[in-house]
């Protein structure tokens, strides 16, 4: 990797965090409170390296198959680093990603709770659980839909066993964000769950306003994918 492209993986990195500071104090918010997970899905591990060498230590993934070809081995580097699935998980990869990541942040249905909860249990490892929300109530996405979204919660703590801490969502691209955030926001305070993952590159200082704890930034810090 040359010193270029470190230098500039490190600016870029510095500078959204002065982004999410600034946007934490127009909010009254603590920028300790909010986690910047690093988005690094399509990025090799040489485009990786350098934003662990800043002390970034939380990145996000799309896919299992993409993380577990390129994360074991930067985890046996940096065995502090976390690393978050941020995209849609079959079921039939739950225990893949119990294995790999310290952070689920997709789950929407009974079946793929089912799986997760039988991963747990036989890896006595437990992700982090956000139940994602279709706040769109988009047809061709995933997610839960709002209004299902208590019962759904109800059953993955009373029948499955699983441990839910948060929400997520991922508005509708040709909306204005900011009514997305606000409703998931709503959720989450009449649900009693304590994390929201929502905003990205374009729109995460709205999230901040909105209270969003964890922001999924992949542009902003990595450059345009290829």
């Amino acid at each position: 990797m040359d010193a270029d492209h470190i230098e500039d993986a490190a600016a870029r990195l510095a500078a959204v965090d002065e982004r999410i500071a600034a946007a934490a104090e127009v909010a009254g918010r603590d920028a300790g409170s909010i986690s910047l997970i690093a988005v690094s899905k399509t990025f090799d591990r040489q485009a990786i390296e350098p934003v662990l060498d800043a002390g970034h230590r939380i990145f996000g993934e799309n896919r299992v198959q993409e993380a577990s070809g390129k994360w074991p081995a930067l985890k046996a580097r940096f065995p502090d680093s976390e690393l978050h699935l941020i995209g849609a998980l079959q079921s039939n990869k739950a225990a893949e990603a119990v294995a790999l990541f310290d952070s689920i942040h997709s789950l929407d249905r009974d079946k793929l709770a089912r799986e997760l909860a039988k991963a747990i249990e036989h890896q006595g490892r437990a992700p982090q659980l956000f139940i994602q929300v279709n706040t769109g109530e988009e047809p061709q996405k995933a997610g839960i839909g709002p209004k299902q979204a208590g019962d759904f919660l109800a059953r993955c703590r009373d029948e499955h066993g699983l441990a839910v801490s948060g929400l997520m969502c991922i508005p509708p691209f040709d909306e204005a964000s900011g009514p997305h955030f606000a409703l998931l926001q709503k959720l989450a305070e009449e649900l009693d769950l304590p994390n929201l993952s929502m905003g990205m590159s374009g729109d995460f200082e709205t999230a901040i306003a909105f209270g969003a704890t964890h922001i999924r930034v992949g542009t902003a810090i990595f450059g345009p994918r290829g």
